[in-house]
């Protein structure tokens, strides 16, 4: 597994787990609502929690961050010291998330080894940035890894797995050992249950490796490189954690570490979940985007122009919606003319590629061009048709995200734009649940 960037991770679990107040959602989600927070520190009460050991990024920018970045610090200490943690268990973990729209996603937990990832467009890395990185994002979270005890992982990378050989598979296998679930229960605020099951025999884990090669071998390129995984979610936290073994290396290096030294400091790996791009329970939402200050007519015409496509006309926003959502490669506009009337605008292309891929540039360009222009991301159709009725708003309504393009398209184009795709709902990120130990 080596060759991959994968090895099995010493896992740190709370005695006697309890997945309700232990788990708290992605540090990410709820950046602006501030009473999420409030509740999920109220449910968790004195109890041991990941609440404690994370700085959700709603507090980044308050005045008493370095207090809060402290105190995360010594809770770490106190839980590793006091006995929060049962004994560590060498394992991977197979995960099984139920959300609260019905849908189960499978994930494996596991460890990668950073210097088998990169962030930079075009790499042949093993473990490629599937959105842009904005590199002014990384120092803030630098400053809460660096040095830090323990890690708790929300980063997802996704695997080019038609056959459900590997996330799949370990589930078959971790059922059929007949193990207890290492955790098994509710999760907060509604946000539906959680199972894990670990795999930690050799023949288990050896399993894993045998798929893994056969996975690399159907997503080797003609220079020999292979494209294994794309992050999903949590770019930014792998980033920062790459930028964090960076230092780190540099400072072995120059104290003399010898070459098996750095290649043993846990600073060099991080814990990620393994989701098959192709589970029914992962959805991509599209991200569609609605363009403020700017003459909706010339902006069509010129992204019509520009990706070769044919314009028409439609008569409502059902039909607009479905025309869009039955599609790959066409993309919906909806504005008000001149007399205030809402206008909906098909555009359809043969772009092959993902196609905000293609839209997202060209905006770019044209919106460089149109003084005091504004673009912001909108999740739902619901929104679209809102703001785009709005008086000098235009909404562009996207096509799904197709899955069997995606990594083709990463491959061949670099790092999708910025605000691409949503895999699911804001409670149906991942939870904290997996410790592991980081700096001594």
């Amino acid at each position: 597994m080596k060759e991959f960037g994968i090895r099995v991770p010493e896992i740190l679990f709370p005695k006697n787990i309890d997945t309700e107040t232990w788990a708290v959602v992605a540090c990410d989600q709820y950046t602006q609502d501030r009473d999420y927070w409030q509740k999920v520190t109220e449910k968790v009460g004195s109890k041991p929690s990941t609440l404690n050991l994370i700085l959700p990024e709603v507090y980044l920018n308050d005045a008493d961050k370095p207090e809060r970045i402290k105190k995360i610090r010594e809770n770490m200490k106190d839980y590793l010291d006091k006995g929060v943690f049962a004994d560590p268990k060498s394992a991977f973990i197979y995960m099984e998330r139920q959300t609260a729209y019905g849908r189960t996603r499978k994930g494996l937990i596991a460890e990668i080894d950073l210097d088998t990832y990169e962030w930079k467009p075009f790499s042949n890395a093993n473990i490629r940035a599937t959105e842009a990185t904005i590199v002014e994002r990384i120092p803030p979270r630098m400053e809460i890894r660096r040095g830090a005890p323990v890690e708790l992982p929300h980063i997802m990378l996704l695997v080019n797995d038609k056959e459900g050989l590997l996330v799949e598979g370990a589930g078959k296998t971790a059922k059929a050992s007949g193990r207890v679930p290492v955790y098994n229960g509710k999760l907060m605020m509604n946000s539906g249950a959680v199972t894990g099951w670990s795999l930690e025999t050799k023949d288990e884990i050896d399993s894993v490796a045998q798929v893994l090669k056969k996975i690399a071998d159907k997503n080797r390129s003609s220079d020999g490189s292979v494209f294994l995984f794309a992050v999903g979610d949590g770019n930014h936290s792998l980033a920062t954690a790459k930028a964090v073994w960076d230092e780190e290396k540099a400072r072995l290096s120059a104290a003399g570490a010898t070459a098996e030294e750095i290649q043993a400091s846990p600073v060099k790996y991080a814990l990620v979940e393994i989701v098959n791009i192709y589970d029914e329970g992962l959805t991509f939402e599209p991200i569609h985007r609605v363009v403020f200050g700017c003459d909706a007519g010339k902006m069509i015409a010129t992204l019509a122009e520009t990706l070769d496509g044919e314009l028409s006309n439609v008569e409502s926003a059902g039909v607009l919606e479905k025309a869009v959502h039955d599609s790959k490669n066409s993309f919906g506009f909806v504005y008000a003319d001149p007399s205030g009337n809402t206008k909906y605008t098909l555009l359809e292309t043969s772009i092959t590629d993902l196609a905000v891929s293609r839209l997202q540039p060209v905006l770019d360009d044209y919106l460089k061009t149109v003084e005091n222009s504004e673009i912001d991301y909108i999740h739902g159709s619901d929104e679209v048709f809102r703001l785009g009725g709005k008086d000098g708003a235009v909404s562009v309504m996207l096509p799904p995200v197709a899955k069997d393009s995606f990594f083709e398209t990463i491959n061949g184009r670099g790092p999708l734009p910025r605000k691409s795709f949503s895999m699911g709902e804001a409670d149906e990120k991942r939870f904290y649940l997996e410790v592991r130990r980081l700096f001594s």
